[in-house]
C-alpha cells in the first residue's frame, strides 16, 4: 500500500478506499448508463452482429466512464487526483491536443 500511495501522491490508506470506491462505481454506472443508449440507436444483443453490438458498445463506454470518472471524483472529494489521472490517460491515448 505504501508504494501505491507513493506513486498516486496520497497520504492515507483512507483516500485509498475512496478512489477505490470511485473506480468501482463509476464502471458499474457507466456500463448501467450504456444500456439504455444502445437500445435507443436500435442495437440489440439478439439482432445485431456481435462483433459490431460489443465494438459499439465499448465505443459508448469508455467515454462516458472518463466523465463519470472526473464526476465522482469530484462527489468523493478526490476531482484532483482524478483529473490529473485522466489528463495522463488522455496523453497516452495520444489525445493531448484536448487538453490545450
Amino acid at each position: 500500500m505504501e508504494k501505491l500511495k507513493k506513486r498516486w501522491g496520497i497520504d492515507s490508506n483512507f483516500q485509498i478506499l475512496v478512489i477505490f470506491i470511485v473506480f468501482a462505481v463509476t464502471g458499474t454506472t457507466a456500463v448501467k448508463l450504456v444500456a439504455p443508449i444502445t437500445g435507443f440507436i436500435g442495437l440489440d444483443r439478439e439482432t445485431t452482429n456481435a462483433w459490431l453490438y460489443w465494438i459499439i458498445r465499448i465505443l459508448l463506454i469508455f467515454p462516458t466512464y472518463q466523465i463519470l470518472l472526473v464526476a465522482f471524483g469530484w462527489l468523493f472529494g478526490q476531482f484532483k487526483f482524478f483529473w490529473n489521472f485522466e489528463k495522463k490517460m488522455i496523453r497516452r491515448l495520444g489525445l493531448g491536443f484536448l487538453l490545450k
